[in-house]
């Protein structure tokens, strides 16, 4: 199983990090990519990620409500990413619908692992 993952965050080299990351791995795909929520809501409707990874303090929100995201995503699992967290990175995790955060710091480390994971949990709920 490939899992379709699609990547949001508006600073160039933390994109290129991921894809860097992800540029070996024939069990994931990166299916698109984008530098805000607009711009990830228009270009996730066609490629049916299975997994965005959104970093959820983007800076150009282009007038759009995490709430908006988060019901546009098309059933697409968030792994949301930022740097740190405080009480208003929890509000946002919950209004984008986010299963689990990653601090940018511990991509290296965390984020295939927790790919890979969250593909599992995906792909056992879709057998039953």
């Amino acid at each position: 199983m490939c899992v379709r993952v699609f990547l949001a965050d508006d600073t160039e080299l933390i994109l290129r990090a991921i894809r860097m990351l992800l540029s070996d791995r024939k069990d994931i795909a990166v299916v698109g990519e984008a530098s805000n929520f607009r711009e990830t809501i228009q270009n996730t409707a066609e490629p049916r990620p299975d997994l965005i990874i959104l970093d959820v303090h983007m800076a150009e929100k282009n007038g759009m409500t995490p709430t908006e995201v988060k019901g546009s995503l098309n059933g697409a699992k968030v792994l949301a990413i930022t740097f740190g967290t405080d009480d208003q990175t929890e509000e946002l995790l919950h209004s984008v619908g986010a299963v689990k955060l990653l601090d940018k710091m511990d991509l290296a480390q965390e984020l295939i692992p927790t790919i890979l994971e969250l593909a599992e949990v995906r792909s056992s709920q879709t057998v039953s």
